[in-house]
């Protein structure tokens, strides 16, 4: 019962592994160390608890269980590498506050459609206490932030190797488009004559002109195709526009969803093609951007939060009488990054502001000050002065592959750095039966 929640919460977790002493055994009346690793040790009875889950883990899947003995060696140093990583979070000052641990839990409930307490109810169901479940969440967060400090945050990845990664072969595939399609058959024999082709093409143009006059796609498979899912109404799945011939590729690009192409010659018979869904590859983005400008008023120890209150409120009344606005940002805004322009942001993605801010400038009437409003970092007015679409497919394409190369890169480095503090650390295993080490 435990490893089926255990399956639920392991793909809502940060991406760590399962860590040790989450979920502990029942009480056991002798428990023993098994490995001493730098200032902290390993015991039996997380070992143990590790072995099981794992056995039941493998179980699940189908395959065959092996005994614990066999599995123990292996386990003991997944938990001695995560006990690393956690002593490293405690010299680092990685602390997890209540409130982003409450904030974890509620988020991997309500992934789960689950309301807290159901989330509370189902961690009973599964024999597990909901302080338990806690402590392996936030011992997931701790490792998280770790590797995110000692590993993700050295990566980089420059302009050049982008580009690189977008003209080469590998990257014309992964980049590319793909296609859900459906497809009808019309077969001609090996070695067919003259007449037998012109009979499959007369069959397929005959099933085109049914698509033509509205009957629906997967009927005509059903009753005409010859392929091997012509009784799933020829669905054929995802493609990517990487893996079909360059001909079909280029005239897919040109095709509408629900479209479906004429008739087309291949080597062992007649296709038609229907585009079911398309996504990914250079289909256009549009973004959503705005032109506003503002004023910051942020509370200080010489200035209370009503006083700061009471100023926008003032700036405000100014504008509205006829002052100019960009003189009274560069003489009273405290955001340093627009107060000189005028309090001037530029055109912006309303995504990377601030929810309130995101809000009232959703509202804001173009040329129209807003009152004043709070956000985390003070007092604001604002105005809108434009908005905009722009057309932001290659940089999305650009920051699609550079996520790509960084989790690439990202993997190979937390391989080598996991390797590496394994290797500086001092580690004794007692397990008995196994050899010794120190280290």
């Amino acid at each position: 019962m435990k490893s089926k929640l255990i399956d639920r919460l392991r793909p809502l977790m940060l991406g760590a592994a399962m860590l040790s002493g989450a979920v502990h055994a029942a009480v056991q009346p002798i428990d023993r160390i098994v490995a001493t690793v730098d200032n902290d040790v390993v015991m039996q009875s997380q070992l143990d608890q590790r072995v099981r889950e794992v056995q039941q883990t493998i179980a699940k899947r189908g395959g065959g269980v092996p005994p614990a003995a066999a599995l123990q060696q292996q386990v003991l140093e997944r938990l001695i590498v995560e006990n690393l990583q956690l002593q490293i979070g405690e010299r680092s000052g990685i602390r997890i506050t209540d409130e982003e641990l409450n904030q974890a839990v509620g988020t991997i409930a309500q992934r789960n459609g689950m309301s807290l307490e159901q989330f509370r109810a189902a961690l009973a169901h599964d024999g597990l206490s909901y302080d338990d479940a806690r402590e392996q969440i936030k011992r997931e967060m701790v490792i998280s932030r770790v590797r995110q400090r000692r590993v993700a945050e050295r990566i980089q990845v420059s302009e050049q190797e982008v580009k690189n990664f977008l003209n080469s072969d590998l990257g014309k595939m992964q980049m590319s488009e793909e296609y859900r399609l459906a497809n009808i058959l019309i077969p001609t024999p090996e070695g067919a004559n003259s007449e037998a082709i012109q009979a499959a093409a007369r069959q397929a143009g005959d099933a085109y002109q049914q698509l033509k006059q509205g009957k629906d796609f997967g009927q005509v498979a059903i009753e005409r195709s010859a392929s091997e899912n012509a009784l799933e109404g020829g669905e054929m799945g995802w493609r990517k526009a990487g893996q079909l011939p360059p001909q079909l590729a280029d005239k897919l690009g040109s095709m509408a969803v629900g479209e479906f192409t004429e008739p087309l010659r291949i080597p062992n018979g007649f296709l038609i093609l229907k585009v079911e869904e398309k996504r990914g590859g250079s289909e256009s983005i549009l973004r959503d951007e705005v032109h506003v400008r503002h004023i910051l008023i942020k509370p200080s120890e010489i200035r209370s939060e009503a006083a700061t209150e009471q100023l926008a409120e003032r700036l405000y009344d100014r504008i509205q009488n006829g002052e100019d606005f960009a003189e009274l940002a560069k003489s009273f805004s405290e955001d340093p990054g627009s107060a000189l322009n005028g309090g001037d942001l530029n055109w912006v993605d309303p995504n990377s502001l601030v929810p309130e801010f995101r809000e009232q400038m959703a509202n804001a009437q173009q040329g129209v000050v807003t009152k004043p409003f709070k956000t985390q970092y003070g007092w604001h007015v604002l105005e809108v002065l434009g908005r905009r679409a722009t057309d932001s497919t290659e940089q999305a394409r650009e920051q699609q592959a550079m996520n790509v190369l960084r989790n690439r890169k990202y993997d190979e480095e937390l391989q080598n750095w996991l390797r590496q503090i394994r290797d500086e650390a001092y580690v004794e295993i007692k397990l008995p039966g196994a050899d010794q080490a120190a280290q």
